[in-house]
């Protein structure tokens, strides 16, 4: 009788060290290039989540603003410890610069494409992506311009 109890609860201790955890639907943490600083991530859906990052901009001084709505249409690989899901999606960007001297805000629309490493067994994702956007520049470099932006970083879920 003991053996089958001492049996019973290992075997529901490994059934619960193999399984997924459940994470929350809101992550946060940091994204290293452009911009450099801090990047949340809100799910709606398993395949559908807004997405926004803050902070500095890598090439020149200034700051940062990017919210984009995303899309998570194609698995490229599942395992047991993670996902690797490919996500675009339309975004907005602000961006308010400091080159040369000479300061101006450009407002920008944006598109975004990444790769999203998603661990089954902590509450992380990794991920890497690029954006490249149109933007409007306001002051003294005024005008339409095309921009780029893209970085990696690591969310934890609460």
């Amino acid at each position: 009788m003991r053996a089958a109890l001492v049996v019973a609860v290992l075997a529901q201790a490994a059934s619960a060290q193999a399984r997924p955890i459940e994470k929350g639907a809101f992550g946060i943490g940091l994204v290293l290039g452009e911009p450099t600083g801090i990047s949340a991530k809100l799910y709606f859906k398993d395949d559908q989540a807004l997405q926004a990052s803050l902070g500095g901009v890598f090439i020149n001084t200034g700051y940062i603003f990017d919210l984009d709505y995303l899309f998570h249409p194609w698995i490229l690989t599942e395992k047991d410890e993670f996902v690797l899901p490919v996500y675009l999606g339309p975004g907005v960007r602000f961006v308010d610069y400091q080159a040369g001297g000479a300061s101006y805000f450009a407002p920008g629309l944006r598109a975004v494409i990444g790769l999203l490493f998603d661990f089954k067994k902590a509450p992380l994702d990794t991920f890497v992506e690029a954006g490249p956007a149109i933007e409007y520049r306001f002051g003294g470099h005024g005008g339409t311009s095309a921009a780029f932006s893209g970085g990696i970083g690591l969310r934890y879920y609460f």
